[in-house]
């Protein structure tokens, strides 16, 4: 952020003190939401004087495509609105793009959304002295350290395991293919898993499949279901969740932790940014420290 954006955001803070009475722990909130707009505002070459209405409808769409709830999005467009008119009650601007940004109904039924201590507690209830303990275990690291689909996971290929890369090359939507940085942490329970799965009659077809069943063939989205609610359960958690809430919960663990907006859109594999043309200007190094900085399976 260059100085003359930071004098405006230390003033602004300011006024949220002093002027709104805020408490310090809602207006440290105000600024978090922001910093995600200023993220979105550098990766689209933009100042806070040129964004346009049809920016934010973007930048808001960008949060809603990787989970994030209506109430979430509620707040950080109440958020932005009041930077806005912090900035023109002081004028450092004159133009309000934020005027006809209208907040989601909050209403609607929002997809659940795991905290790190639930995906530990649910990881921590699998007995891994049962014959598909590890897999299960190697399974549920990877969705959640990955963000997949679940039948991005269930076509995983061991092939596609780049373990010294510490990335996975992962076939989405339309046969589109990205690479996704990977965890260490989930890489080890892989390997662990290999020990079993190497004790597994393969059937023909299926032998670079990673997670088999016990008949030595693919998984299927249900036995996946099955396993996730079955932990889920143990664990005393009484959220109604599936394999797609890893995945929320992994976008929006990397966006709390700070995490760029766009990379979590890349690893996610949405078809609105994965195109060719933007993925080749993309560092995969960055990608993998975004993952590496920002994921909470990642932080000792």
């Amino acid at each position: 952020m260059e100085k003359k954006e930071s004098d405006i955001i230390n003033k602004y803070k300011t006024y949220l003190r002093l002027e709104k009475g805020l408490s310090s722990n809602t207006i440290e909130a105000y600024l978090d939401d922001l910093n995600k707009l200023f993220g979105f505002m550098v990766n689209e070459s933009l100042s806070y004087q040129q964004i346009s209405y049809a920016d934010l409808q973007q930048f808001i769409a960008q949060l809603s495509d990787i989970g994030i709830s209506a109430r979430s999005l509620a707040r950080i467009i109440s958020g932005i609105k009041s930077f806005y008119r912090f900035l023109i009650l002081e004028d450092y601007t004159r133009n309000d793009p934020t005027e006809l940004l209208e907040s989601p109904k909050i209403g609607m039924k929002l997809p659940e959304v795991l905290t790190l201590d639930e995906v530990n507690s649910i990881l921590s209830t699998i007995d891994l002295s049962s014959p598909t303990g590890q897999r299960n275990r190697a399974m549920l690291e990877v969705l959640y350290s990955c963000g997949l689909r679940v039948s991005e996971l269930i076509n995983l290929k061991y092939s596609d395991v780049y373990f010294d890369e510490e990335f996975i090359k992962v076939e989405g939507k339309g046969n589109k293919q990205r690479l996704v940085p990977i965890s260490q942490t989930a890489l080890d329970e892989i390997k662990k898993y290999l020990y079993d799965r190497n004790e597994i009659d393969v059937k023909k077809g299926s032998e670079d499949i990673l997670f088999l069943n016990q008949r030595g063939a693919g998984l299927s989205r249900v036995m996946v279901f099955y396993v996730i609610k079955a932990q889920a359960e143990l664990a005393g958690i009484r959220k109604t969740i599936s394999p797609h809430t890893l995945r929320h919960s992994f976008a929006t663990h990397l966006l709390e932790g700070g995490a760029n907006l766009r990379a979590i859109q890349l690893m996610l594999g949405h078809e609105k940014i994965t195109t060719t043309e933007l993925y080749t200007h993309i560092d995969r190094e960055f990608l993998r420290k975004e993952i590496i900085n920002h994921h909470p399976r990642n932080k000792k």
